[in-house]
């Protein structure tokens, strides 16, 4: 049985109650004082003090300081008045037994309310520090941007005062051409005049044999023939410029180096996720461009799990997977997160996805499917499902032969199939 304490001396003014308990002998913590707005109870096993108060009080405000064997309460009157008593007088057992049961019960709704006010402030706080760790990721992203515009500037300028320079070098080497041709036409001009003089005074023998016609085919022959070929030259040719067009491309390689096989497919994928945005998810609308993008949102998940910041990564996988449902690295990541949360059924489900969209079997993602079984192996475990977790790591095991963590855990968990075998 508690002992009650009955000694105990209290004094008022218009405002507040001072009331002094003493308890001798006795280790007194806070979490021994229970006190609303009209009850108050200290419960040091084996003493016991409970008292109705006269009036309700502000129990946010009122203060309780142990020291020396002794709580020393400072209770605020919610009403200035001076108190007849410190507990009501004159109340019977039903009263003071509903009041003690409506002052637990306000208790209970106001810590309930502390306690929903604390998580959402929780909630908060952690939509706060995603908003400003995508806002710190956008300006690095901003910088490493314009850092890239700022150099394609550089180079775009030094590309086009090479050009010119280019221009000018031909330009000057076109024009020293023509004046060297000039000087060649010159030349034979003056050579030609000279002959032209010196057979103008021929003698009576040379001038008998050159004007005597031969016979033939091709008629007569003059003289003047070999002449008159050589002044037929033909003119310099003119300076033109060549336009070459380039067929338009999206990916930044030559065409002689692309995977065009590749690159159509992730066109596709693009694509698609565009159409899909366009028709289902409207209220992406305030979303920039590349946030828009699946393989983005993947990234943007995976720093989270990094991070250890796991519900942050679902979402960022959830909206990954609503754009585009067919990669399947969307839900093995995800799985990985749902084990991580404890959410087991939702880990099995989208390993059996990922492996369902692993199909067929090839060596490029056999990496992929040892974990989309090992995770929902793992899962199965935990859910106690031993036997559905052996038949998935034997499937990984199977795949690759050499792994020795996973030949291990496939080994503890026949250990647990043979002990739940032999208690049953």
């Amino acid at each position: 049985m508690p002992v009650w304490l009955r000694e105990f001396r209290w004094r008022q003014t218009p405002a507040a109650v001072y009331l002094s308990l003493p308890l001798h002998g006795v280790r007194v913590t806070s979490a021994n004082i229970f006190c609303t707005d009209q009850y108050l109870k200290v419960s040091v096993p084996p003493f016991l003090f409970e008292a109705i108060l006269y009036a309700p009080i502000d129990d946010t405000n009122s203060t309780a300081k142990i020291g020396n064997g002794i709580i020393f309460f400072t209770l605020y009157k919610k009403e200035v008045a001076m108190w007849d008593s410190l507990t009501l007088s004159n109340a019977n057992k039903e009263k003071l037994q509903y009041l003690r049961e409506n002052a637990v019960l306000k208790a209970h709704e106001k810590a309930k309310e502390e306690t929903e006010a604390k998580k959402v402030t929780k909630q908060e706080h952690k939509k706060y520090a995603l908003e400003a760790t995508m806002k710190l990721e956008e300006a690095e992203r901003k910088r490493i941007e314009d850092l890239k515009e700022k150099e394609r500037q550089k180079v775009t300028e030094e590309l086009e005062l090479w050009r010119k320079e280019q221009k000018d070098t031909e330009k000057q080497k076109r024009v020293q051409k023509e004046e060297e041709l000039h000087q060649e036409v010159e030349q034979l001009k003056e050579k030609k005049k000279e002959k032209m003089n010196k057979a103008g005074i021929p003698n009576e023998g040379t001038s008998k044999t050159r004007l005597k016609p031969t016979k033939g085919c091709c008629g007569s022959y003059s003289m003047f023939s070999e002449n008159l070929k050589e002044e037929q030259l033909p003119a310099p040719r003119s300076a033109a410029t060549i336009k070459i067009d380039f067929t338009p491309r999206v990916f930044p390689t030559a065409l002689r180096e692309s995977r065009v096989a590749e690159e159509e497919e992730w066109l596709r994928k693009q694509a698609e996720a565009r159409r899909t945005i366009n028709a289902d998810l409207s209220e992406l609308e305030d979303l920039k461009e590349e946030e828009k993008n699946p393989d983005w949102l993947k990234d943007k998940g995976n720093k989270m799990f990094a991070t250890g910041n796991y519900l942050a990564a679902v979402n960022a996988y959830n909206l990954a997977v609503r754009l585009n449902n067919k990669l399947p690295l969307l839900y093995l990541n995800r799985a990985a997160c749902h084990l991580k949360l404890r959410n087991l059924h939702k880990a099995i489900e989208d390993s059996s996805k990922a492996l369902e969209l692993l199909t067929p079997p090839v060596p490029d993602n056999e990496n992929a499917r040892v974990k989309a079984y090992v995770r929902r192996g793992t899962a199965f475990c935990q859910l106690e499902l031993y036997t559905e977790g052996l038949q998935d790591y034997e499937a990984a095991l199977k795949i690759n032969p050499k792994n020795k963590t996973i030949e291990k855990d496939a080994e503890k968990i026949r250990h647990l199939i043979q002990g739940t075998t032999q208690d049953s």
